[in-house]
Order: structure tokens, then sequence, then C-alpha cells
């Protein structure tokens, strides 16, 4: 074991674990100020370390079989890490200065960055459950109404199912292989063997319970409307995006099997359609924002029909401008002391008038929602579908394309309410926190980059 590729190879794991051992000990010394700042500045380090390290083509193996550091794995983890940080700022409103709130995301973080390295089933494990557990807590802090404290033990009951569904699969795996390398995933998945390919569905189906993946999606709603507005956007972009590219290191670039094909082309089909059409009848943003998740995690697994060389870059593209495009979303909502009216739709009508900015902000996420262009959205979709119908999957492309319509509806509908329709006459509202307007700001920024300079992003994945 070498103490310098120890050291190297986790600096944004070592980052992050300076953070929460200060932000503990703020707590325990009865501070009540710093955490936010000193948060912030723990994260960015660890991005702008990660950053550094994908630059300069580092790579190592700190710990052989369990633990290793590429560029890829350094990149995955200086896009999320840097997106992170609107989730911060715009956590002031909710949180303040102080509280559980921030050594919780760190950890949650901290989990995250095992999973971009993990090359056993073991790490694989662990990393969920860190980047898991904290999310539980966090959905009770902040409270805000009474469904608060059901959101969260669903969100645990769903966890942990998955939790179970993950360990049963990888049990599985290892009974059958001998071994608890990822590679035996991989192996698993071009065989026809009955307890190969159980361990296979078992272990994609806890996936698919972590990403909301219908028919596994029934709590997640739940969860994301009792949650506060912070945590909603850190498990609908953060939460989703470690999921995501988890299962993306344990399917690497291997092919995608015939016996595994429907599983990977149908529900995520489904959630597709699913989620679009029943965020139609939500009232409540938040709930919409999560069954816009759901489909929206169905086109990220879609991404996983195309050939193995171009998934990373197709998933990692999307990630990106789904999560610029959320967090704008939720950085922009003016604040509100009665949270439930403040989530309900109706609240948006007429708030362009009220609030131009935080209206065109809104408008600008709902579009590039949407897929509609010249929206990073609507790159993100083009080249999810191009990898499936380059991958001889036409019909599954043609289908997703015509579930993509269905959205356009609801992301419209919130549209038309802030800029067409007339919001009943009530006391001025407050505008969205200093801090809230600068996370929106830099979500703003980082979406021109990718809306203006497509091409240049994706050279860099």
């Amino acid at each position: 074991m070498n103490g310098q590729a120890i050291l190297t190879a986790m600096l944004p794991e070592h980052m992050l674990l300076v953070g929460i051992v200060f932000l503990i000990i703020l707590e325990i010394g009865g501070s009540r100020r710093g955490a936010l700042a000193l948060s912030v500045l723990m994260v960015g380090m660890a991005a702008l370390f990660a950053l550094m390290l994908h630059v300069t083509g580092y790579s190592a193996a700190p710990f052989a079989g369990h633990f290793s550091a590429g560029p890829a794995s350094f990149l995955a983890k200086a896009v999320v890490l840097a997106l992170t940080l609107p989730v911060l700022l715009m956590a002031h409103d909710d949180f303040g200065d102080d509280g559980p709130f921030y050594p919780l995301l760190l950890s949650s973080l901290y989990g995250f960055c095992l999973l971009m390295s993990a090359d056993s089933f073991l790490t694989l494990f662990l990393g969920l459950e860190i980047m898991s557990i904290p999310v539980y807590v966090m959905v009770l802090l902040a409270f805000r109404r009474p469904e608060s404290v059901e959101a969260a033990l669903k969100y645990l009951v769903l966890g942990g199912a998955a939790t179970a569904m993950f360990l049963m699969g990888v049990s599985l795996l290892y009974g059958g292989k001998g071994s608890l390398a990822l590679s035996a995933f991989t192996a698993a998945l071009g065989t026809t063997d009955t307890m190969a390919t159980t361990a296979v569905v078992l272990v994609v189906v806890a996936f698919f319970l972590k990403a909301a993946i219908v028919p596994f999606h029934a709590w997640a709603p739940d969860a994301y409307e009792g949650a506060s507005i912070p945590v909603t956007a850190f498990m609908a972009t953060i939460i989703k995006a470690g999921v995501v590219l988890a299962a993306l290191r344990l399917f690497g670039t291997a092919p995608v099997s015939p016996l595994t094909l429907d599983l990977l082309a149908i529900l995520p089909l489904v959630s597709i359609v699913w989620g679009n059409l029943t965020a139609m009848r939500q009232t409540s943003f938040r709930r919409m924002i999560a069954y816009s998740s759901i489909a929206h995690a169905g086109y990220l697994f879609y991404a996983f029909l195309g050939a193995g060389p171009g998934r990373f870059q197709a998933v990692v593209f999307y990630l990106i401008a789904y999560a610029l495009m959320n967090l704008l979303a939720f950085a922009s909502i003016p604040p509100g002391k009665d949270d439930t009216a403040r989530d309900n739709l109706d609240a948006m009508k007429g708030l362009f008038h009220r609030h131009p900015y935080a209206a065109v902000m809104i408008g600008m996420a709902m579009l590039s929602l949407a897929g509609i262009p010249p929206f990073p959205g609507f790159v993100a979709k083009f080249l999810i579908f191009k990898n499936v119908m380059a991958a001889g999957f036409t019909t599954y492309a043609v289908l997703g394309l015509v579930g993509s319509y269905l959205g356009i509806y609801f992301y419209l509908r919130v549209i038309q309410y802030m800029f067409m329709s007339a919001g009943e006459a009530a006391a001025p509202e407050p505008a969205p926190g200093r801090l809230a307007v600068y996370a929106g700001l830099i979500c703003l920024v980082g979406t021109g980059v990718v809306a203006v300079l497509p091409g240049w992003v994706m050279s860099l994945l």
C-alpha cells in the first residue's frame, strides 16, 4: 500500500473528510457561524482537486481490487461536486449558517466519491449506503410540513428494499463466480447461466429502485414533496447522478446481453411514458419534478442500450444539463412561510408580474427539461437517442422519443401559469435569497456554456 498513492488518489475524499471533521467540531463547540462557508470551501476544493487530477491524467489503485482512480472517475467527481455548490448556496434560506445539514451533505458526497472509484462490490455497497443514509435524515431537516416524517420513512423503506435486492444479487454472483470484483458482473452479462442471470437482474433492479424507475417508483414522489427545497434539489440531481454513474461504472463498456436487453429497455421506456403522463396531473411543483425525474431516469438508463464507449459521454452530458436545469428552477422559487402553499403550482400564477427574474429562470429550466432547442436539454436527449439508434435499437429510440413529447405539456403548463395567468391579489412576496440568486446565476452560466458550446463540453468528457 503506497501512502503517496492514497494521499493523491483520494484527494477529493480527503477534502470532504476534513470538512466533515471541522463541521462536527464546530457543532460540538457550539459555534453558530461558518458551517456554510466551510462546506462551500471544502466541496469547491474537492471539485478543483478532482478536476486537476483529471486534466493531468493521474491514475492509481491505492487499494488494489477495491478502490482505484483514473481520469474518468475524477471527471465524474469534479462534475457532481461542482453541481453541489448551488445546492449549498440555496440551502442558506432553509438551514441558515449552522446545523446538521452540512455535515450530512458532505457525508453523502463522500459516499458518492467512493462509488466512482469502486472496483469491488464491497466498496460499491459502502459507497451506496454512505451516500444514501444521510439523505434519510436530511428529508426530516427544516421540518416544514407533517408529511416530512412520512416522506423520510418511505424513502428509508425504498432504500432498504434496494439494499436488500442489491446484496441478494451480489451474494448470488459471488456464489457463482467466487469473486466480489465488478468484473464478475460484466462477465455474468455475457453468460446464460441461470444463477448469473438472476444475480444481474437483482442488481439492476436494485439500481432501478434507487433511481425510481417504474414500477419501483411509488414512494419517491412522496419523499420529494415532503423534503425541503434544497434537499429535494439534492435528491433529484446529485443522488440521481450518483446512482446512474455507479451503474455506469458497474456496466463499464460491456455490451448489453440479450437476456438483460428487455429489462434495460422496457422499464426505462415505461418510466418515460408513465413519468410524463403522471406529471400532467400534479398540483405540487416538487411532486411534478419528482415524476419528471422518473422520466429522466428512463432517458439516462436508455443510454445503456448504446455502444459501450459512448455511454459515459452521453450519460455525463445528460446529467450536467439535467442537473443545471433542475437546480436553476429550485434556486429561483420565491421563498414563503407556508411550504405547502409555496409548493402549489397555483402559487406560480402571475409570477412574472411579481418576480420577473424568478419566472424567466424557471421558464428557461422548464424549456430545457422539455428538450426544446436551443437549450441544453435538447442536445442531451439527442445524444441519448442518437447512441441508441447507432446501436441498432431504432424501435426503442422512436418509442422513447414519442414518449418524451408527452412531457412538453406539463413543462409548458408551468410557463403558462407564470406568464399568461393572473395570480390572486396578495401581499408582496419576498424575493429569492441573495445566495439562492447566486446559485441560480451559477447554473445560468453553466447552462449557457453547455447550450452554446456542446461540442466543446462533449470533447472534455
